[in-house]
């Protein structure tokens, strides 16, 4: 099923990727013989440049002004021609400490990529990873988590230095963006205390890669994806001798997606979790991407919408004075009356359609002609363009308490991306180099979206309707009646509405014995919870509850 780039709600769009991932492409300058001798200066066999990229010697030499026929002609042949190094080279091994809660933990972490083979054992692509693991433990007995973001077409940045990692991105305390340069601090709620960690980025992001662009677009889809990630897995755990260790997932936006569908395949494959944590929950896109047949999405974003209003005070005093009754009141409102009226399409009466569009305009702080202009439905970009339009301020999508004013470009725009990308870009890259001692000339992808192959990701089949990996998440329940599931949503965000995640989970047809297996954790933060240092004290509370909770015998 080919997908509409406005169906990518769970990725972090940010409009600016192009100009980083132009990087990533040869200039004529380096031809073979330059990089082979620069290779002899730079590259001994101890992979400090572990990832240079390999060009064919036959390449003939580009006219410097080619019409525009030759361009394309000469990009498809490139695509055709080029390939990564994808030759196995040992990672990076380095020995860290920090002080937590008044101890000194000695860690190791290890950088680097694996291969993920075909069945004659040739490598077709490597994924890049970094592992955190506690010195002196007992691996029987140690809890390993394998975690990454989404996108699809993001690299797990955002979790390794925001939530999970040993060191976190020093924003303002409410997670907004401070001034650079930008730096680190040790991760007081890092999830090393009580688990090993392995962030794991996917194919095209970071620095994973395929041997070649016709192998990329393998991966470049939901199952290749899943398969990919589970190879990934099924190779980490037999590397580093962890077949024994208690395991768990944790994906965050379109990571989820990956999180359900990996759950499932592996279950399968004979791999089973203890526990797989949804953060910021993007499982069933039919609850997420609104057009014509599809009016799921609209009542679902209303609770989120409704919290938005509230934070910037546009709400009437009656509903802002208590907003924990607020929120329960338009939950009910919206999967009742107006899920209801929706239904009815244009067979609604005009005395129903005017109390719809009264109710909707208390309960969102948008005026009442916007609402019925909109056919009583409102969609995230006129939800954010038109909440502060008086200040001239546009609402954030990840987190509707960000702001800024419209910078005038031709696509939508996120304040909450433009805030958060260069402090993690900047500060991650230094960490690799200086810290990991893991040094590359090949650009690390933040994202990816400008690759070809993600223009055009595979969903899968259009007859199945919308993408969903909710059907492995169900099945890896049932066949493994141990595994639990922890939900964590934060109330501002826009890209995965809260009530999208609950009525995803509402609707796995499980009986109650798997239904226990399910807990929540809510969150007065947006899509990244994380970046509000309060909101992340919570976040690593609830973590340690939840995995104590799954590792009850």
């Amino acid at each position: 099923m080919r997908m509409s780039a406005a169906l990518l709600c769970a990725m972090l769009t940010i409009p600016f990727t192009v100009a980083q991932q132009t990087q990533d492409t040869p200039t004529e300058s380096s031809k073979p013989a330059a990089a082979k001798k620069e290779k002899s200066k730079k590259e001994p066999a101890s992979s400090s440049n572990p990832d240079k990229r390999v060009a064919e010697t036959n390449k003939p030499t580009e006219p410097s002004k080619p019409d525009a026929t030759e361009t394309t002609d000469k990009d498809k042949e490139k695509d055709k021609e080029e390939h990564f190094d994808v030759s196995e080279v040992a990672p990076i091994i380095t020995h860290h400490q920090f002080a937590l809660n008044g101890k000194t933990l000695s860690y190791t972490a290890t950088t680097g990529r694996l291969p993920i083979k075909r069945g004659d054992g040739k490598i077709e692509a490597e994924m890049f990873f970094v592992a955190y693991t506690l010195d002196g433990q007992d691996v029987a007995s140690r809890p390993l988590t394998f975690a990454f973001n989404g996108g699809p077409g993001s690299a797990s940045v955002w979790l390794h230095m925001g939530a999970l990692g040993p060191k976190r991105v020093v924003l303002q305390p409410n997670g907004f963006m401070p001034a650079a340069p930008y730096r680190l601090e040790e991760n007081p709620d890092t999830l090393l205390d009580r688990s090993d960690i392995v962030m794991v980025d996917a194919m095209a992001t970071g620095y994973s890669r395929a041997a070649t662009a016709e192998l990329t677009k393998k991966f470049l889809g939901l199952k290749g994806d899943v398969q990919a990630f589970g190879e990934f897995i099924r190779l980490y755990l037999s590397r580093y001798d962890r077949w024994s260790s208690p395991l768990f997932l944790l994906g965050e936006s379109y990571g989820t997606t990956r999180a359900a569908g990996i759950a499932g395949y592996l279950a399968d494959h004979g791999i089973s979790f203890n526990g797989v944590t949804l953060l910021s929950m993007a499982v069933d896109f039919q609850t997420l991407e609104w057009n014509k047949s599809n009016d799921l999405p609209y009542f679902l974003l209303v609770p989120t919408f409704n919290m938005i209003a509230a934070y910037h005070h546009r709400l009437s005093a009656d509903l802002a004075q208590d907003m924990a009754k607020t929120r329960e009141e338009v939950i009910r409102w919206s999967l009742n009356d107006y899920a209801i009226a929706l239904g009815k399409g244009d067979a609604i009466t005009p005395e129903d359609h005017r109390k719809i569009v009264e109710q909707l305009s208390h309960y969102l702080g948008l005026r009442p002609e916007v609402i019925a202009a909109n056919d009583m439905r409102i969609d995230v970009p006129t939800f954010t363009k038109e909440l502060l339009l008086d200040q001239k301020l546009i609402a954030g999508r990840l987190d509707g308490r960000f702001t800024s004013p419209d910078p005038g470009e031709d696509h939508f725009y996120d304040p909450t991306s433009a805030a958060i990308l260069p402090p993690y870009t900047s500060a991650f890259n230094n960490y690799l180099r200086t810290e990991l001692n893991y040094k590359s000339d090949m650009p690390y992808r933040v994202f990816a979206f400008d690759e070809p192959g993600f223009r055009n990701w595979e969903w899968g089949n259009a007859e199945q309707g919308f993408p969903s990996t909710a059907g492995g998440l169900r099945s890896a329940m049932i066949k493994n009646p141990y595994m639990k599931v922890l939900v964590m949503e934060g109330y501002y965000d826009l890209a995965t509405p809260f009530a999208a995640a609950n009525w995803t989970m509402d609707h796995l047809d499980l009986g109650s014995p798997f239904r226990q297996n399910i807990s929540y954790a809510t969150y007065n933060a947006g899509h990244m919870v994380y970046i509000d240092r309060a909101e992340h004290d919570k976040m690593k509370k609830d973590l340690v509850g939840f995995m104590q909770k799954c590792l009850q015998k």
